[in-house]
């Protein structure tokens, strides 16, 4: 199915879906659902567009039906767990990667594709300022850490500024590639030239455009330092986190895992009397019960232990 050029927007997302087609269909369904909703909005009157569009609701219908059983597909509030939890895990595991200062290509495609996926929630509704945020600064750590490499520069490690204005161009035709070389040497050919199946227009994995003098030229004026990270610690079961090899042999040290303390009045916990909670509570619960839910696909305990003590508190008091 060739993407027309007039919706070379969406062919990150549309590649996105492709790249989770086996290892979480959700995800897919959901990259394409946003793609499809995108691809209205920029060009659904030219034939080739429209022929493109149709097709591309034809195949969420067969997902749809496909994945009729999964309540991330028949139910929003789960969706859109799944797919915020998903994203705000990529987003932690190239987070960690680049204050402990190992950058590599899989970084920072997981910073890239993380912000991809923080777009796709706009499928169910207006995105929170803090997905914003970490939408932005993912973008623009993807590009920044993209743009010091291929010049032969050390990125600064951690979270630093960024200008207002400076953010990924998401879209760019070159940028890139798969099998590039960070230092300047060539490709060993593009992401583009490696799966040809969305046609032209599909550009290289990554997808920015760093044009001339855009290299890193010192901390941008925005203060990210108290960015806030969401809880965990570690990426997606399939998030790629294949390093490459040491400079000087290091051997890992396993992080252990901290459980958050029950707190003791909520094990016997009741309903308070005069307690009334309203829809917007009940939805509130639902979601966090979701989200514990979605952590535990990733045994991350302490983010579903968190989650469900929040769920408990809310029920039976009535506050947050």
């Amino acid at each position: 199915m060739a993407l027309p050029p007039q919706l070379r927007a969406i062919q990150h997302h549309m590649r996105t879906a492709q790249e989770h087609e086996k290892r979480d269909p959700v995800v897919a369904y959901y990259c394409r659902l946003y793609a499809m909703q995108a691809g209205m909005k920029l060009d659904s009157k030219t034939p080739e567009c429209r022929k493109f569009l149709v097709k591309l609701m034809d195949q969420l219908e067969t997902m749809k039906k496909e994945l009729g059983d999964n309540d991330s597909i028949s139910q929003e509030v789960v969706g859109n767990a799944h797919i915020e939890n998903y994203a705000l895990k990529m987003f932690l595991y190239a987070d960690n990667e680049d204050r402990q200062g190992r950058f590599h290509k899989n970084m920072i495609k997981s910073f890239y594709s993380a912000s991809l996926l923080l777009d796709v929630l706009s499928v169910f509704g207006e995105l929170s300022e803090e997905n914003i945020q970490h939408r932005k600064y993912a973008r623009w750590k993807a590009t920044y850490i993209h743009n010091c490499l291929k010049n032969g520069e050390t990125p600064q490690a951690g979270p630093i500024g960024m200008d207002e204005d400076e953010e990924a161009d998401e879209y760019g035709a070159e940028g890139f590639s798969h099998g590039a070389s960070f230092r300047g040497g060539p490709s060993s050919g593009s992401f583009e030239e490696q799966d040809q199946s969305l046609g032209p227009g599909a550009g290289p994995g990554i997808g920015f455009n760093p044009g001339p003098g855009s290299g890193p030229s010192g901390p941008p004026t925005t203060n990210f330092n108290n960015i806030h990270i969401p809880p965990g610690a570690h990426a997606p079961a399939n998030t790629p986190a294949e390093l490459p090899p040491p400079t000087e042999a290091v051997k890992p040290v396993p992080v252990p895992r901290s459980v958050p303390m029950m707190d003791p009045t909520l094990l016997n916990a009741q309903q308070q009397g005069g307690v009334h909670l309203t829809a917007e509570d009940f939805t509130k619960a639902q979601k966090y019960c979701k989200y514990a839910g979605s952590a535990l696909q990733y045994e991350d305990v302490g983010t579903a232990v968190q989650n469900l003590q929040k769920a408990l508190k809310l029920l039976t008091t009535g506050k947050e």
